[in-house]
C-alpha cells in the first residue's frame, strides 16, 4: 500500500557544538497538513532541529530531504532584522507576486502594524508580530514556528490561533504555551537526550505519555542493574565451567556494564526555594478612584480595588493597555493624576521583569548569582557555594564562567529566577514569567507559587499558567477601565460570556480573601438568626450605620498612632544593653509591643472590612 511521501524528512541527524552531543539520531517527518508540536527541556535541541529543517544549520551527519518546490518558512525564537528598515520593507523582503504582497499587507493590518515605522524603535511584541507577518506572507507549504506566542498579548495569540487554523500549511511548533499547543497540535514529538520520540497523540495527552515512558525506562534500568549484580556474583563465586563459556559470560557482563554506563538518565528538575520574609500587613494595596493619563491616552479611569495579603492576582490586557503603569502605581514609582493609593506596611517586593534587567553585559553566570563578588551566593541570612546553587537551577559547573549574554532564552529565564529567589520577599511581582521556560520548569514554578506565603501579582498572556496560579483576574477593558473577576482566565471567560459584569466596566471592585469568608459568615448568621443580620440590614438599606461610618473615620488615626507606638517600642528594644540594664523593663516593653501589634492588626482588619462594605454599598 503506497503512502504520500513527506514534504520534509530529517533522518538520523547528529550534531555537536564542540562538547557533548546535542542531537544523536534525531528524526522529523512533516507531511502535508501536519500539525506537530516539538517539545523538550530547555537546551534539548528543539530550536536547532527547526534550524536544520529550515536549512540554516548543517548537521554533522544524517539526511535532510525537502521535496522540490516546497516553500519552508521559519520564525526564529529571537528574530533579528536589519536596522534602519521600515516594517513594510522587512515584511516584503522575500515576497514576490501581487497575491503574496496583498496577503502581506492584510497580515500587517490585522496585526496592527504601522507599515512606515522603523524596525529599530519597535517593542518585543511588535517585533514578534513583524516576524509572524514576514513568515506567513508568502503562503508557505511548511511553517516552522519557534515560540510564536512570546511577547504577544492575548488578543494577538487568539488571532494567531484562528489564522493558523485556516492555513493549509503544515505546522511544526515549539512553544511553552500549553493552551496554544493543545489548541493547535494533533501530533507531539518529544526531543529528549538527543533523540526524538513520536507519541502519536495531541499535546493534551503528552505529559501522561512522557511520565509513563520515563517510568518504564526507570524500571528497565533497575532490571539491568539486578542482572549485572547476578552476573558479577557468578564471576566471583560461580563454579568454573568450560573456558569458552566463561569467556562468553564475561563478555556479556562487560556489554551489560557498557550499556548501563552509556545510559543518560532524564534531566533533573530545577530546585526552587523562596527565602521567607516577615509577613506584610493584611492590606497590601488599595486604590480609590485613581486616574492616570499619558498624553491623550487614559490608562486608569476611576480605578478602585483592594489587594490583601495572600492574594494571587493575574493582570491581563492588550499590549499598551497600562499593565506596567498599574504596577508602577502600586509600587509607588509614579504618582496618580488624581485619587488615593494606600500601600501596606512591611512590604518586601521581589520583581521579576520580562526585560531581565539587573544582569550586566560583562557578567558570567557566576557573577550574576554572586553580584560579581566571590564564590558564595547569599540566600537570606545563609550562604551557599555558587556551583551548588547553579546545579539547583540546572546549570553545569563548567558553565560557571559562561557569559550570561550568550545563554539561550530558557537559560536566561532560569538565571533570572535564580537571582531573584536569593532575596527574602513577601510581595512577588512577575512580569511574563513563562517566556522561554520549558514545561517541566513551569510545573515547578507553579508549585513554588502555590506554596508562596505572601502576595503574588502575575502579568502574563499564558492562559493555562493563569488558570493554574491565580485566584483573581484584573482585566484591562479599554479606555482606562479595569474589571476584576474571581478565578483564573477560563473563569473570566465564563463570567464574560454569561454577562457577569463583563460588558460594562465595573469601576469599584475589591479583591480579597476576606470577602468570601465574610459573605459566608453573613449567610450562616442569617440562616441561624445570629450575628450578621445587622450587616445584611445595612446592605439592604444601602448605607453604612452611624457607628460604622464613625469607626471608618476614626480607624486611620488609631492605626497611625499604633504605628508610631510600634516604631518607638521597636527602637527601644533594639538597644543591645536594654535587657542587661533593665530585664523587667525589657519584658514589659516586649509585652507592650506584642499588644500594640495585635491591636494594629485588629484595627487594620476592621478598617479593611468596613472599606470593602462601603465599596459594595456604593457609599
Amino acid at each position: 500500500m503506497s503512502t504520500t511521501p513527506p514534504l520534509l524528512q530529517i533522518s538520523n541527524v547528529h550534531l555537536s557544538f564542540g562538547g557533548d552531543p546535542l542531537l544523536e539520531g534525531a528524526d522529523l517527518s512533516v507531511g502535508a497538513g501536519a500539525r506537530i508540536c516539538l517539545v523538550g527541556r530547555n537546551g534539548s535541541g528543539k530550536s536547532t532541529l527547526l534550524k536544520i529543517a529550515a536549512g540554516l544549520v548543517e548537521p554533522d551527519s544524517g539526511q535532510v530531504f525537502v521535496q522540490p518546490g516546497i516553500v519552508v518558512r521559519y520564525l526564529a525564537q529571537n528574530p533579528i532584522f536589519k536596522q534602519g528598515k521600515t516594517v513594510e520593507e522587512v515584511v516584503l523582503e522575500d515576497v514576490f507576486g501581487n497575491e503574496d504582497r496583498q496577503k502581506a499587507h492584510q497580515l500587517m493590518a490585522e496585526l496592527h502594524l504601522t507599515v512606515d515605522a522603523k524596525i529599530d524603535n519597535l517593542s518585543g511584541g511588535e517585533m514578534r508580530r513583524v516576524a509572524l507577518a514576514q513568515a506567513m506572507s508568502c503562503q508557505p507549504d511548511i511553517l516552522l514556528l519557534d515560540e510564536p506566542t512570546n511577547h504577544l498579548d492575548l488578543p494577538a495569540i487568539e488571532w494567531l490561533e484562528n489564522v493558523l487554523r485556516q492555513q493549509s500549511a503544515a505546522l511544526v511548533l515549539v512553544s511553552h504555551d500549553r493552551r496554544f499547543l493543545t489548541n493547535m497540535a494533533n501530533d507531539t514529538i518529544w526531543l529528549d537526550r538527543g533523540q526524538t520520540h513520536v507519541t502519536g497523540t495531541g499535546f493534551s495527552k503528552f505529559e501522561d505519555w512522557r511520565d509513563e515512558y520515563i517510568e518504564r525506562e526507570t524500571v528497565a534500568m533497575q532490571k539491568l542493574g539486578r542482572k549485572i549484580a547476578r552476573e558479577e556474583d557468578w564471576i566471583r563465586h560461580g563454579v568454573s565451567g568450560r573456558r569458552k563459556r566463561n569467556v562468553r559470560r564475561v563478555g556479556e557482563l562487560l556489554s551489560l556494564r557498557n550499556q548501563r554506563d552509556q545510559h543518560i538518565g532524564p534531566t533533573g528538575g530545577v530546585t526552587m526555594q523562596v527565602q521567607d520574609a516577615e509577613s506584610s500587613s493584611k492590606l497590601v494595596a488599595k486604590f480609590d478612584n485613581v486616574n492616570k493619563t499619558f498624553g491623550d491616552k487614559q490608562v486608569a479611569r476611576d480605578v478602585s480595588f483592594t489587594f490583601s495579603r495572600g492574594n494571587r492576582i493575574g493582570i491581563i490586557g492588550a499590549n499598551g493597555s497600562g499593565k506596567t503603569t498599574l504596577l508602577k502605581l502600586m509600587l509607588g514609582e509614579i504618582e496618580p493624576d488624581s485619587g488615593i493609593i494606600r500601600l501596606g506596611k512591611k512590604l518586601d517586593p521581589l520583581i521579576l521583569d520580562q526585560k531581565r534587567s539587573g544582569i550586566k553585559k560583562d557578567w558570567t553566570i557566576k557573577d550574576a548569582l554572586t553580584d560579581g563578588a566571590g564564590d558564595l551566593v547569599s540566600l537570606g541570612e545563609e550562604t551557599m557555594h555558587v556551583i551548588g546553587y547553579m546545579k539547583a537551577f540546572l546549570f553545569h559547573p563548567s558553565q560557571m564562567r559562561t557569559p550570561a549574554t550568550i545563554l539561550s532564552g530558557g537559560e536566561q529565564a532560569r538565571l533570572l529566577l535564580a537571582r531573584g529567589l536569593r532575596h527574602p520577599s513577601n510581595f512577588l511581582i512577575m512580569d511574563e514569567p513563562t517566556n522561554d521556560l520549558d514545561l517541566e520548569t513551569l510545573d515547578l514554578l507553579q508549585e513554588m507559587l502555590a506554596n508562596y506565603p505572601g502576595t503574588i501579582i502575575i502579568v502574563s498572556h499564558d492562559r493555562d499558567f493563569l488558570d493554574r496560579t491565580v485566584t483573581h483576574i484584573l482585566n484591562a477593558e479599554g479606555d482606562g477601565n479595569w474589571v476584576a473577576y474571581a478565578g483564573g482566565y477560563s473563569d473570566m471567560l465564563a463570567q464574560r460570556s454569561g454577562k457577569v459584569a463583563g460588558n460594562k466596566p465595573v469601576k469599584k471592585d475589591a479583591i480579597k480573601k476576606e470577602a468570601g469568608k465574610k459573605d459566608s459568615t453573613k449567610k450562616n448568621a442569617d440562616e441561624n438568626g445570629g450575628e450578621g443580620s445587622s450587616s445584611q440590614s445595612a446592605k439592604r438599606s444601602n448605607r453604612l450605620s452611624y457607628k460604622q461610618t464613625y469607626r471608618l473615620e476614626k480607624l486611620p488615626g488609631e492605626m497611625e498612632a499604633l504605628e508610631h507606638e510600634i516604631d518607638k517600642l521597636e527602637t527601644q528594644m533594639a538597644d543591645s544593653d536594654f535587657y542587661v540594664r533593665d530585664p523587667e523593663g525589657f519584658q514589659a516593653c516586649a509585652k507592650k509591643l506584642d499588644l500594640a501589634k495585635s491591636n494594629f492588626e485588629q484595627s487594620e482588619q476592621e478598617w479593611l472590612e468596613l472599606e470593602i462594605l462601603r465599596e459594595e454599598l456604593g457609599a
